[in-house]
């Protein structure tokens, strides 16, 4: 980290711009990491498709199948692959705090950029929101690294924006991945837009969040390198349309991605999104690899059904393109 502890929001406010990734990574069929395949994916997301961050070891990473110390290599392994080309954020989530201050702590030590932290599963669904502002405060008194809440469905229930306006105080707490219905997200804009960034993982409401909502930062999810080719950067066109304010440009640029919406979404199996975009990654010329249980692999019709998607969903591709 470029700052101080109490520069942490405006230093953020300057540089945590863009298009971030939620990075997943891949894993050999032995299942272990696959650190050559993750620093060529790192190196293709940021050089080739423009992207600005990447979110390491999340939900999207399978940090729930990693040990504490696979998640510090990952760390590191991105660090030292993003030198001089993006930033990153990396997951600190996890049941037990002292493993957070933990991840946090090393996270700091290699130079990461940000650190992001999901709201805790609790085990009653009234009344935690005093319980998780000690949380986060417990942890914020720890590190001096800037914090990223998360709040998504999976903890058991949602931060309302009165919780994340008060979260927002914190001295190292610069943003927050509100995984929530937009009238919930855009009054935590208005509440505490001047203290935290404000952002959500959809891609298809990125481009009204920037123009409507004022929002600078796309954090995160796999889009930006699912939707995108070296040859084919439309997300990286309408985002850039928007943030100039050229919004019927930048609208037409994002209609123009919805047949590749519809082919990923069609044919994700519900209950195995890791191995699905694992696989588009393969047909993007990605490294995708295995996945770890309790994770499911593609049966090979589904990666039939998956291949033929792709191949009319108007990605360009080096091919494409070439003809």
């Amino acid at each position: 980290m470029n700052y101080a502890k109490k520069d942490a929001k405006a230093y953020a406010r300057a540089n945590m711009k863009g298009i971030w990734a939620a990075a997943l990574t891949p894993f050999t069929p032995a299942l272990a990491i696959d650190e050559d395949g993750f620093r060529e994916n790192i190196r293709h997301w940021l050089d080739d498709l423009k992207i600005d961050g990447l979110f390491i070891a999340g939900k999207q990473g399978e940090f729930f199948s990693m040990s504490v110390e696979e998640r510090k290599r990952s760390f590191e392994i991105a660090v030292e692959a993003a030198a001089g080309r993006g930033a990153t954020i990396m997951s600190c989530s996890d049941q037990n705090m002292d493993v957070v201050i933990d991840l946090a702590r090393h996270a700091e030590k290699v130079g990461a950029d940000y650190i992001v932290i999901h709201a805790p599963v609790l085990h009653f669904f009234k009344a935690q929101d005093e319980t998780v502002y000690e949380y986060y405060r417990a942890i914020a008194d720890k590190v001096g690294i800037g914090i990223a809440l998360w709040s998504h469905p999976d903890s058991g229930y949602l931060m309302s924006p009165e919780l994340c306006n008060r979260l927002a105080d914190i001295e190292n707490v610069v943003a927050i991945k509100y995984s929530v219905p937009r009238p919930m997200y855009a009054e935590l804009t208005r509440l505490a837009g001047d203290r935290i960034l404000v952002s959500t993982a959809s891609e298809e409401e990125w481009l009204d969040n920037v123009l409507e909502l004022g929002w600078q930062l796309y954090l995160c999810s796999s889009p930006p390198y699912l939707v995108q080719t070296p040859h084919d950067l439309r997300m990286r066109e309408y985002t850039d349309l928007a943030l100039r304010g050229e919004a019927e440009r930048a609208r037409a640029v994002r209609d123009s991605l919805e047949p590749v919406r519809r082919a990923l979404r069609g044919t994700r199996p519900a209950e195995k999104p890791h191995a699905h975009q694992k696989y588009w990654q393969e047909l993007l010329g990605q490294v995708g690899g295995a996945v770890r249980p309790p994770l499911l692999p593609l049966t090979e019709a589904e990666k039939a059904a998956t291949r033929a998607a792709f191949d009319t969903c108007g990605l360009r591709t080096a091919a494409t393109a070439a003809a």
